[in-house]
């Protein structure tokens, strides 16, 4: 017998508004794969739209996020049916919903992000909140205590449409997924990146400030990112570059914040953060900046 049957109805209702689903089991996760998709790797190859793409096309729920689907005749199809009976809540795929849930597991994580970021709609859940953002992201655990952003190849529990009116996914959200500990021990460098010439009248011919003035805060700011050598060096690089490009704001333009950004990067690479994540640090920092000048 079902505990509760209301499940198949709000799974549907869900995928109808284009958000893909799937059915939790008892321990609030997926139901495990079939004998024929069983293994690691997974003998069926995976999914075509896993992180490894395979060839599985399983009508059964199985590969956990990957299952989650839109289609109402899947839904309620032969096989899926006895796992609702089963089955102890909805989840979706916030990536495949275009979304991204920013999951605060408790009252001081809550109290971070109500500081932090952007107001947007929130959902209650048994220790915090979900906080929700129109856009989609890649997902990343423990991204600071008590805190998980959920979106692409990831799973959320449905707890209801939330409260507050959605905002647009913002910088500071996609930042929080720059690892802090891929930043090695000092002396160990991910990566080397090639000398380039230094922020200049030639690419900033637009800016109302002196360079001196550019120069002494570029300079302080590249001091703070290359003093994180244990760990942070990423997020720090970030705040540097948000920093330096709001005080761009009320000039006419271009002020070479490209320029800029490269010393930054090149910082970062120094104590130790991997090229990859230095740029996308400091790209997010750029973009937050206008975000809020706008």
């Amino acid at each position: 017998m079902s505990a509760t049957p209301e499940l198949l109805p709000v799974a549907l209702a869900l995928a109808a508004a284009g958000v893909p689903v799937l059915p939790l089991r008892r321990g609030k996760i997926p139901f495990g794969n079939c004998g024929t998709c069983a293994g690691t790797p997974p003998r069926c190859g995976g999914r075509p739209n896993m992180k490894t793409p395979g060839p599985c096309q399983c009508p059964a729920p199985c590969h956990a996020w990957a299952a989650a689907t839109t289609d109402p005749h899947t839904l309620a199809s032969p096989v899926w049916t006895p796992v609702w009976r089963e089955a102890v809540a909805v989840a979706y795929h916030p990536g495949g919903a275009g979304l991204t849930v920013v999951d605060l597991d408790n009252a001081a994580a809550v109290e971070w992000a109500r500081e932090n970021l952007p107001a947007t709609r929130t959902v209650p859940t048994t220790r915090g909140e979900h906080w929700l953002y129109q856009g989609a992201m890649p997902s990343s655990n423990a991204v600071r205590p008590g805190v998980d952003v959920k979106s692409a190849m990831q799973y959320a529990r449905w707890l209801g449409p939330g409260i507050g009116r959605m905002a647009v996914l913002p910088a500071a959200v996609r930042a929080l997924v720059v690892k802090e500990d891929t930043t090695p021990a000092p002396g160990e460098v991910a990566s080397s990146l090639p000398t380039r010439a230094p922020w200049g009248r030639s690419v900033a011919t637009g800016c109302r400030h002196t360079e001196r003035y550019i120069r002494t805060g570029l300079e302080r700011g590249l001091a703070l990112v290359r003093a994180r050598t244990e760990s942070g060096a990423g997020s720090q690089a970030f705040g540097v570059a948000r920093f330096l490009a709001a005080q761009h704001s009320a000039c006419p333009g271009p002020c070479g914040l490209a320029a800029l950004g490269e010393e930054i990067v090149t910082a970062a690479v120094s104590v130790g953060v991997p090229e990859t994540y230095a740029r996308r640090a400091v790209a997010n920092g750029l973009e937050a900046a206008v975000e809020r000048a706008a």
